[in-house]
């Protein structure tokens, strides 16, 4: 059932004990935005915590560094920035149609829980956790100004995407109004590597290869290219934007080896090529100009595939 902000509001402020399920290989949108709102579910008096199924990204430590879970039996489950039940990854066993309320920004969401609200038109769904923390009359202070500042940041490539909106503007204007550190932000999303990271990215540079003239960029990352440079898979993160920053590139996609030897694709676009659409072909989805999809197949099948099926949007 889709409702309106106001009911999530009220459906929030009405019930308690709130567990907030984040999505699998977290990104700053879904960390800033789980943690906004337990942060202002606590500071109404509830029981809230926030759920990832894996170990967070050092990058995001300024979020999680203080938060400490609460002891209670959890009554009511919340999906933030997460439009499939699959993104749960190893926490889908345990929630899968259990979710009461889902707040998202994908226009792919599958409306998986009991109650959603899903605005495709908010670049970030930290934008929409904005408005809802006004809703529900709680203050936002410099800590909840850095959750939402990092999901509204991240998600438009620091308002450079084609996703940006004025709104993205006014509510980082808010947002740095209220105490945001948006350059200590902005420096450790954007411009901080690790040294195993960038021996990471040079392989994958060097390992980039094109197709179709040049439209089609394809990064592989492989286990091995990990277990050679000392780097991790959270760490892949940052490598997805390279491919689409070559002159000429429509399709940028950085093809990722998971442990069990399947691939994860990440997928991004310019106006001429949905992406959505692309990942939808393998079960996947996300936006116009990014999106993700998970394949069945080694690394040389994968790209294969993927190929191919570019070179039908590329018609």
């Amino acid at each position: 059932m889709e409702i309106d902000l106001q009911k999530c509001a009220d459906w929030l402020k009405a019930h308690d004990d709130y567990v907030i399920l984040t999505h699998a290989h977290p990104d700053g949108d879904t960390l800033g935005s789980g943690f906004a709102l337990c942060t202002a579910l606590r500071r109404l008096g509830k029981h809230a915590n926030v759920l990832n199924e894996s170990t967070l990204p050092a990058k995001y430590s300024y979020i999680y560094d203080s938060y400490t879970p609460q002891t209670f039996e959890v009554q009511h489950v919340v999906a933030v920035d997460i439009a499939t039940e699959s993104l749960l990854g190893g926490l889908q066993p345990q929630y899968a149609g259990k979710v009461d309320l889902c707040v998202d920004h994908h226009g792919s969401n599958t409306f998986y829980a009991m109650q959603s609200y899903v605005d495709p038109g908010s670049a970030s769904c930290c934008e929409i956790i904005f408005a809802l923390i006004g809703l529900l009359g709680v203050p936002v202070d410099t800590y909840i100004a850095d959750c939402i500042y990092t999901g509204v940041s991240t998600d438009t490539g620091c308002f450079r995407f084609g996703n940006t909106t004025s709104n993205c503007f006014s509510v980082a204007a808010e947002l740095i109004k209220k105490g945001a550190h948006n350059v200590m932000i902005n420096r450790k999303m954007f411009e901080t590597k690790t040294k195993t990271y960038a021996h990471l990215e040079r392989l994958a540079l060097e390992g980039m290869r094109f197709y179709y003239a040049g439209r089609l960029a394809i990064i592989t990352v492989t286990q091995q290219m990990y277990a050679k440079t000392g780097s991790s898979e959270q760490e892949t993160e940052a490598l997805t934007p390279l491919t689409r920053q070559v002159e000429g590139t429509e399709i940028g996609i950085t093809l990722r080896e998971k442990k069990d030897g399947t691939c994860k694709a990440s997928i991004r676009t310019y106006e001429s090529v949905d992406a959505s659409k692309l990942a939808a072909c393998f079960g996947g989805g996300g936006h116009k100009e990014a999106a993700a999809c998970n394949i069945a197949a080694d690394v040389e099948t994968a790209t294969d595939m993927l190929v191919r099926q570019c070179g039908a949007f590329l018609k």
